[in-house]
């Protein structure tokens, strides 16, 4: 009975290491976004309607053009994994407390976005559906120069460890918009941030 419990007791402390290890080892490789540096250098970003912009380092982009509305966010990887954007959502104000809505209000990228880890790298989004509410809330805040709220969500190349960070758009003279983080999610276990 004793060997018994002992070998129990081992197995269960062993399975618990295990544990704290492997996610030890998956918090080395997160990838964690924030805005690029001031000093960086300039993204250009291609859309598909083959319309170009260039972002300054910890700047954004949020533009109305013809038909569309264009936005981009210059991005560096401050983790230690490979980040691979998958979808993104949009507020037309400065949201800073709420939670991110769920996962399916979120709108799926057309094309694959890598920032490799310690490197720098951009997002894209636009809006071209004027039938969408979310096209014309947008181009309102952006033409009243109001702060926008972007949620990203990203994880690693497998698909794990996925996490929403919030980007906050901020206009500063005519033109310009910075970009900040505001907070962090980790979804696939974790302790929100």
């Amino acid at each position: 009975m004793i060997l018994a419990v002992s070998t129990f007791a081992a197995v269960r402390f062993g399975s618990r290491s295990a544990r704290v290890t492997e996610r030890a080892l998956l918090a080395g490789l997160l990838p964690i976004l924030v805005p690029s540096r001031i000093h960086d250098p300039v993204e250009k970003i291609r859309f598909a309607d083959d319309h170009w912009i260039a972002v300054d380092g910890g700047h954004a982009i949020a533009e109305v053009g013809e038909g569309a509305v264009y936005l981009a966010i210059a991005l560096r990887n401050v983790g230690h994994g490979l980040a691979f954007l998958d979808r993104w959502d949009f507020y037309p104000s400065d949201i800073t407390v709420e939670s991110p809505r769920e996962i399916d209000h979120f709108h799926r990228l057309t094309r694959d976005l890598y920032v490799p880890a310690g490197d720098l790298g951009f997002w894209q989004g636009t809006f071209r559906d004027e039938s969408d509410p979310a096209f014309h809330a947008a181009k309102d805040a952006i033409t009243g120069r109001e702060a926008l709220t972007v949620d990203l969500l990203y994880g690693d190349h497998e698909g794990g460890q996925r996490t929403i960070s919030r980007f906050i758009l901020t206009p500063r003279g005519e033109t310009e918009w910075l970009s900040t983080v505001s907070r962090h999610w980790r979804l696939d276990g974790g302790v929100r941030r």
